[in-house]
């Protein structure tokens, strides 16, 4: 890995695009570009439990922002960078669809209220609309 790579970057529960700033001896900074995956929500140390301390309300990481990622956790990636804006879309979209596919389950509906609160901070952020998404 070298400075000016363009990687994907897998920090906590989140996958994204980005270009290394720093190489550093076990990690990399790198400057986020897109979002592959949206992090999951809910508490890291319990996963996939509602019954936590505090649930948390996980946002990807902003457009430009730097993030310190272990070097073991970062690939090559060489197919097209998608904008922003739209990677973010796409990606709160399919975790959505995939927490909406288990009503029954308590952690899924858990995660379906976080995200809501969620997206409508991206939607004043970036100006964003998911229509096919109910908000309250």
């Amino acid at each position: 890995m070298e400075n000016g790579q363009i990687v994907r970057a897998f920090r906590k529960t989140g996958s994204y695009i980005g270009e290394i700033t720093e190489v550093r001896q076990d990690i990399c900074i790198v400057r986020v570009l897109a979002v592959l995956k949206h992090p999951m929500q809910g508490n890291l140390h319990h996963p996939r439990e509602v019954e936590v301390p505090f649930f948390h309300e996980r946002k990807a990481h902003a457009f430009r922002e730097q993030i310190q990622v272990p070097s073991n956790m970062v690939r090559p990636y060489e197919d097209e960078i998608p904008k922003y804006e739209d990677s973010l879309k796409e990606a709160v979209q399919k975790l959505y669809e995939e927490l909406a596919s288990k009503p029954e389950d308590p952690f899924s509906n858990r995660s379906l209220e976080a995200l809501k609160v969620l997206i409508r901070e991206y939607e004043l952020m970036y100006g964003l609309e998911w229509p096919n998404i109910a908000k309250s």
